[in-house]
């Protein structure tokens, strides 16, 4: 009898989780190197179907898997957490290429004991997906036991074992050790090779418009002169010239690989989303902008080119070393901006990209200074230096102008503070490029313009086509996608109206009274939908009209949460009813924001947790009362909290809006008897 009321209760407890996915279970191991030297491994057991992310991922994707070491003096980390190779695909849920797990993945820590210590704590963040779900994000405590760890083999394949959790949450009770290898796992590429590629692509265009600056432009024949003159054959020219531009790539590479061994292959990537970083840039870029337009030059000391043309005074390789670094150097008021850009937005990238995007710039400076050397007549057919040169200094400063802005813009969205919503963003961008047209057409003048009554028809084409591209981005202000920039401005949904500056979702002119919405509720736009983010505020709404609750779990990051809302909600029969038969309560799992202190309380679900922001806190409420985790999930119940009909989760897969409406009116008529 004992036997078989324990079936019954295993059976049920089976049944309760039946929903909760808990695809990735987490395994410690330790490896000893030497008497103070450790590699610490988490294994990640990943269920058949779901996959774990990689701890390099791009901007606007999902969360990376990332690792957090408690602090002590007892022992130091020895560099940055490694990961065994991932697999680079298209992610059909994010719609770019991700680097993922399938099965398994193993991450290793490199530590050096200073103090005696029996046992190291971690916790580790990530996110699982399968093809069509998403589970909110994750935070497993971790504990690396060292005394008996195993001295690592030299074998080259390593040999965890991997076992399942078996005590129905995610914390690792127990610690397995097993033989293993010290061949380190290899870094991975956080961006493809198409990436890289397209960086390379900007980094060298970029180098040609440095090369028109004033700063560089006159320093050509300048330059290509003093080698043929100085050389007694040509061919010794054509040498020095090769050498000089090979100088100059040299010296940006330096300068990339400086950058990436400083903040690492991935530092900054790990930084896009962070709100100081992108305010940060914005303000450097915003100076650089305004040192380009004419308002003040940003210069290096004058005695680090002092210093440096004295050494190139001297004769042979290391002259002409230190004539590429005076240019550098002399050139840094028009270059550094450019410079400073190319490598914010490659760093950003993580990997490689910075070293690349210094050897794209630097090559097309360098390029020239080969080419008329080899070829001295061609420097007849150079143009006269003057004030067009000033003109693509100009030009670059409202370019600059324009990208600062994105950063701000991905400053406000990391926040959700709203200054920069899409209609401002593009009113911003229209002011920028329309201040460049009237520029470019002689209408506004800057410092160091000459005096001219006449424009070039290079400058008026160009103005032309700054000022077509002003007249494409007005339509965006009543709703127009603008696929040309559509990776600049924020998403449509982050917008002050979505379907147009002064129209509603049905398309009239008249906007609805937000002021006389409901205490807590908000118009969920672009649908116009009356919306609550507060669980009691909207229950407490809902009892006061007599209207059934549909609690809408979803996430910022949920993909498939917004598709749901971009092509079933819009469907005139669901969008009626969510207006007007049902009051919307929307609980986002994934919401950064803290609680307030008197909100802050102990986790039910996980022994030790603190439930700290408010997705934590919807989250857990949604895994306590529906025994699910996974997002969109949709629950119609009535006033005392009883579900009127099954939750629903992503329905996109019927490619039917139907499904959807009729589960709404199945609730409604439930509620109704």
């Amino acid at each position: 009898m004992k036997k078989i009321i324990t079936l019954i209760f295993v059976v049920l407890v089976a049944i309760a989780n039946a929903q909760i996915h808990n695809p990735v279970k987490w395994k410690t191991a330790v490896e000893k190197i030497s008497d103070n030297e450790y590699y610490l491994v988490a294994t990640a057991s990943i269920e058949a179907g779901w996959k774990l992310y990689a701890q390099n991922i791009p901007p606007k994707g999902p969360i990376p898997t990332s690792f957090a070491f408690e602090k002590s003096a007892n022992f130091e980390l020895m560099g940055k957490t490694e990961e065994s190779k991932p697999i680079q695909k298209h992610d059909k849920v994010f719609d770019m290429e991700i680097a993922y797990f399938h099965n398994q993945a193993v991450f290793k820590q490199r530590i050096k004991i200073v103090k005696p210590i029996t046992s190291i704590k971690a916790t580790v963040e990530f996110m699982s997906c399968d093809d069509s779900n998403c589970l909110p994000p994750d935070t497993v405590d971790l504990e690396f036991f060292l005394s008996g760890a195993p001295v690592a083999s030299k074998v080259a394949t390593p040999q965890f074992t991997f076992g399942n959790n078996t005590d129905g949450n995610n914390t690792v009770p127990t610690t397995t050790v097993s033989q293993t290898t010290t061949t380190k796992a290899p870094n991975t590429t956080p961006i493809s090779r198409q990436g890289l590629w397209t960086i390379f692509f900007i980094s060298f265009l970029s180098g040609f418009a440095a090369l028109l600056t004033p700063c560089v432009f006159p320093m050509i024949p300048m330059t290509v002169s003093y080698f043929t003159k100085q050389s007694k054959t040509k061919a010794k020219g054509v040498k020095n010239a090769v050498i000089y531009g090979t100088s100059i790539i040299v010296i940006y590479v330096l300068l990339g690989s400086a950058i990436t061994a400083i903040f690492g292959a991935d530092a900054l990537n790990a930084l896009a989303s962070n709100f100081w970083f992108n305010l940060i840039f914005f303000l450097i870029l915003v100076v650089f902008a305004i040192s380009f337009l004419g308002a003040f030059e940003i210069t290096l000391p004058s005695s680090w080119s002092t210093k440096v043309d004295a050494q190139a005074d001297r004769s042979g390789f290391i002259g002409i070393f230190f004539m590429a670094l005076a240019l550098a150097i002399v050139s840094f008021s028009c270059t550094g901006p450019i410079v400073g850009t190319l490598l914010v937005q490659a760093a950003s990238e993580g990997g490689i990209a910075p070293i690349i995007g210094m050897f794209g710039f630097s090559l097309a400076i360098a390029l020239p200074f080969a080419l008329f050397a080899a070829f001295p007549g061609w420097l007849h057919s150079l143009p006269k230096s003057g004030g067009w040169m000033n003109t693509v200094k100009v030009v670059l400063g409202f370019l600059e102008l324009a990208l600062a802005f994105k950063f701000l813009s991905n400053a406000d969205l990391v926040l959700q503070y709203h200054w920069i919503e899409r209609e401002v963003f593009i009113a911003i961008w229209i002011a920028v490029f329309g201040a460049l047209s009237l520029y470019l057409f002689g209408k506004i003048r800057l410092p160091h313009d000459d005096a001219t009554d006449r424009i070039s028809v290079g400058r008026l084409l160009l103005g032309l086509l700054t000022l077509s591209f002003t007249v494409y981005m007005i339509p965006g202000l009543w709703g127009a996608p603008l696929n040309l920039i559509n990776a600049f401005p924020p998403p449509q949904h982050y917008s002050e109206s979505p379907y147009g500056v002064g129209y509603t979702a049905d398309g009239g002119s008249t906007s609805v009274d937000e002021g006389a919405l409901p205490e807590g509720a908000h118009l969920f736009k672009p649908h116009n939908i009356v919306t609550f983010d507060d669980y009691e505020k909207g229950l407490a709404y809902a009892k006061q009209v007599n209207k059934p609750v549909l609690l809408d779990f979803t996430g910022w990051s949920c993909v498939n949460c917004r598709k749901m809302e971009q092509n079933v909600w819009p469907n005139p029969q669901v969008l009626d009813a969510l207006r007007n038969e049902v009051v919307l309560i929307s609980l986002y799992v994934d919401d950064k924001r803290p609680l307030p202190e008197s909100e802050v309380r102990p986790s039910q679900i996980r022994e030790g947790k603190m439930i700290k922001t408010i997705g934590q806190k919807w989250s857990e409420f949604q895994t306590l009362h529906y025994k699910a985790n996974t997002q969109p999930f949709y629950v119609l119940m009535n006033l005392q909290g009883e579900n009127l009909v099954d939750p629903i989760g992503y329905t996109l897969d019927t490619d039917d809006p139907d499904e959807f409406y009729q589960w709404i009116k199945q609730g409604v008529s439930a509620f109704g008897k």
